[in-house]
């Protein structure tokens, strides 16, 4: 997506520029079909360094059949089961992502087969009746306490 010019952490556009000009990164910017970038990426990353629940990108991801690589916090880890269908790494730790990596595209099989376990985890644990049944279930369980 697009920089958050509201986030104190976000990263200036005009660096995002820079490393697209030096080579170093390619940026897409926001996209509104994630199904189209997931289709030309083997490996989907999220390095992020606070909780957000549980980022709907991971799900996504791996239920396109794509490995993922991101930060080893909440939210994440209830996504990524490492080693299964992803790897995680400590937040902030570039040289970590790097090597998580290096890993995995040196691993097509491996990546490929994180990416089919994936999409069976999503099929197991995150389908929208199952997500609704769940949270339907502890509001309930939360009303008979009281």
């Amino acid at each position: 997506g697009a920089p958050d010019p509201g986030n104190p952490s976000s990263i200036d556009p005009d660096q995002i520029n820079t490393w697209v000009e030096e080579g170093v990164i390619e940026w897409w910017g926001w996209q509104a079909d994630t199904r189209i970038v997931f289709a030309q990426s083997h490996i989907i990353v999220l390095p992020s360094s606070y909780g957000e629940g549980i980022p709907v990108v991971l799900l996504e991801a791996a239920a396109s059949g794509r490995a993922v690589v991101a930060s080893d916090i909440p939210g994440c880890r209830e996504a990524v089961q490492t080693g299964y269908n992803g790897l995680l790494v400590p937040p902030n730790d570039a040289l970590a992502l790097a090597q998580a990596l290096r890993t995995l595209i040196a691993d097509p099989e491996r990546y490929r087969q994180m990416g089919a376990n994936g999409r069976q985890l999503v099929l197991a644990r995150f389908t929208v009746s199952q997500v609704n049944a769940e949270t339907l279930a502890l509001y309930q369980q939360l009303l008979s306490n009281h």
